[in-house]
């Protein structure tokens, strides 16, 4: 047994927040389901990495470049082929926590971040052309996301939403959630067959904060922001899905929307490199972490319950923020807004990158 089946045991499901052909084919994610693993997030910025930095795709490049695919399509194509094997490798943990986990998340186009209709119709293409009931597609928490997740929802599309920072970014995604469920109820939807996470950003609101607490002389709190946000969350979270309106809901077999703690590596090196992780451990949660966080974590990470330790003193560290002068609110909606940047950014260098690929295939072909 590992320390992820432990966290496992404890509620906590750990997913891995890393995709590559190579990866998937030669065993290694295999590996890490064997040794507790349960999904997998993807994103923009994953799939430059792994398409742009080796010559996994190059094969299938070339098949599609036969066959006159635009650069947008043979995108779609690569990532399509990585997320349905992906989806398959974590089906038997789909099937034996009956839907509960096993899921592989893949997030609509960066371009479609601040277009309702354009995210729902994206997100439906993906969940059709998949067909696997343990596809997650990922949905940004914009103000024009909220709506769309609603939808999603609603028709049973199962939905990881991306991107939060804030109490108010987690309350409009839960209440959207709950909407959507109510909505696929009254239609006589089966809402035990659709699932949801919410994706909250933790170690960001750190590097975003620090800055400003040591400018402020608050070095006390260094390292401590992001954790106790995301431990007020957790109490959110507790509160909303729980009552009369979520029981009725419950009762039809509807799942709750589990906190999904993305960001989790350690950006600031004089931090712990499990900080993240040790501290944001408890029952109804997830913690989506890249490979090496998670090695980290399997070598001397910490197994124990954690996230509603001194709720209090978490609270008051918020509250501290105001009194030096520190907008959180602010804070988060610029940190929002430079995570769509921050996808935007990679998904247009990977189309550049799979233009490159395609031109110089096609060079080669005609040379000889």
């Amino acid at each position: 047994m590992t320390k992820i089946h432990e966290l496992t045991a404890l509620g906590q499901a750990i997913w891995l927040d890393y995709i590559r052909r190579s990866f998937i084919t030669s065993g290694g994610l295999q590996d890490l389901i064997d040794k507790g693993v349960r999904g997998v997030t993807s994103n923009p910025a994953i799939f430059e990495k792994a398409i742009a930095g080796s010559d996994d795709y190059d094969d299938q490049i070339r098949e599609l470049i036969a066959q006159d695919a635009e650069v947008e399509q043979i995108y779609d194509e690569l990532v399509v082929e990585d997320i349905k094997m992906a989806t398959d490798l974590f089906r038997p943990v789909y099937d034996e926590t009956d839907g509960a986990d096993g899921y592989v998340s893949l997030e609509v186009s960066p371009r479609v971040a601040f277009d309702t209709e354009g995210t729902i119709a994206e997100a439906r293409r993906y969940f059709s052309q998949l067909g696997r009931p343990n596809l997650m597609i990922k949905v940004p928490a914009t103000k024009e996301g909220i709506p769309a997740v609603e939808q999603l929802i609603s028709e049973g599309i199962n939905v990881n939403i991306t991107l939060m920072f804030s109490m108010a970014h987690y309350e409009a995604v839960a209440e959207a959630y709950i909407r959507g469920l109510e909505r696929l109820a009254e239609q006589g939807g089966d809402l035990s067959k659709v699932a949801s996470v919410a994706s909250f950003f933790v170690s960001r609101v750190d590097t975003k904060i620090d800055p400003m607490l040591e400018k402020a002389g608050a070095n006390e709190l260094t390292g401590k922001i992001a954790i106790a946000n995301s431990k007020l969350v957790y109490q959110r979270f507790k509160e909303l899905f729980s009552g009369e309106r979520w029981e009725r809901l419950a009762a039809k077999g509807a799942r709750v929307q589990r906190p999904l703690w993305a960001s989790t590596s350690t950006k600031n090196p004089s931090l712990p490199d499990t900080l993240y992780v040790d501290t944001l451990i408890g029952p109804d949660t997830v913690n989506t972490v890249p490979p090496e966080t998670l090695n980290a974590f399997l070598d001397h990470g910490t197994v124990a319950v954690t996230v509603e330790d001194n709720i209090p003193e978490m609270q008051a560290q918020i509250d501290r923020l105001a009194e030096l002068g520190i907008d959180l609110s602010k804070a988060t909606e610029e940190l929002q807004q430079e995570g769509v940047d921050k996808f935007i950014a990679p998904f247009d260098s990977l189309l550049k990158t799979i233009a490159a690929k395609r031109d110089s295939i096609r060079e080669n072909v005609s040379a000889q």
